[in-house]
């Protein structure tokens, strides 16, 4: 139990977290490789192993990311490509209903997200997300991933906050893992980020099911 009255601000990421990561496991696990098959006339299957091996890579850093990267080294318009599918893009449920809350009882509510600026305004544009919070931060405006602790220490500098009074929700555990390292008190991961995916081990985490399940009376379930 979170009681939200030790809360201030709340630092919500977007993929996984606030939308349904189902659009974004779609994308970068069929709808990108088939898209890079046919570009290079490639068998299905060998795209895929090829793409697989180049996001290992490069994942946790700000090129995993960066929608400019991939379309670079892919010789793909990748926003185009997201647009293809973007009638996937969602909210979880209670999502509106909670940020309105929350800002309804004077917390900041800020959308901390690593997408692109790109994928972030295509999300914005395909749901209702749009006018329920403070500000939207991609680390993509500071250089580094949340993963790393300088993202942390330059969000502070552009949007000072009280890392004891402040919630991060997150379905990255990495992400995670620097925020408290920073000294973020209050840390909630995701229990199931894709709606049709299994539930995922959230390790020394608390996780929400679902945004739908804050409970009245002022606590968070977690």
């Amino acid at each position: 139990m979170i009681p939200l009255s030790a809360i201030d601000t709340l630092l919500l990421d977007m993929d996984g977290t606030l939308l349904d990561l189902h659009f974004d496991n779609h994308f970068w696990l069929e709808h990108l490789p088939k898209g890079y098959a046919q570009r290079h006339g490639l068998p299905p299957a060998h795209a895929q192993e090829h793409l697989l091996a180049r996001y290992k890579a490069v994942r946790g850093t700000l090129h995993w990311y960066c929608l400019d990267y991939w379309s670079a080294l892919l010789e793909l318009d990748i926003v185009a490509l997201k647009q293809e599918v973007a009638h996937l893009i969602a909210e979880h449920p209670g999502v509106i209903d909670f940020l309105d809350q929350m800002r309804a009882e004077g917390r900041t509510v800020r959308i901390v997200t690593n997408a692109h600026r790109a994928s972030l305004n295509l999300k914005l544009s395909r749901t209702a997300l749009g006018g329920h919070f403070d500000e939207a931060v991609s680390s993509h405006d500071y250089g580094y991933p949340k993963e790393d602790a300088r993202f942390w220490e330059a969000l502070m500098r552009a949007h000072p906050f009280d890392p004891a009074r402040t919630l991060l929700v997150d379905d990255n555990l990495c992400v995670l893992r620097a925020a408290r390292a920073y000294g973020i008190r209050h840390l909630l991961a995701v229990r199931r980020p894709d709606s049709r995916g299994d539930v995922v081990e959230t390790a020394e985490f608390s996780a929400l099911e679902s945004f739908a399940d804050l409970m009245p009376g002022g606590s968070l379930r977690a």
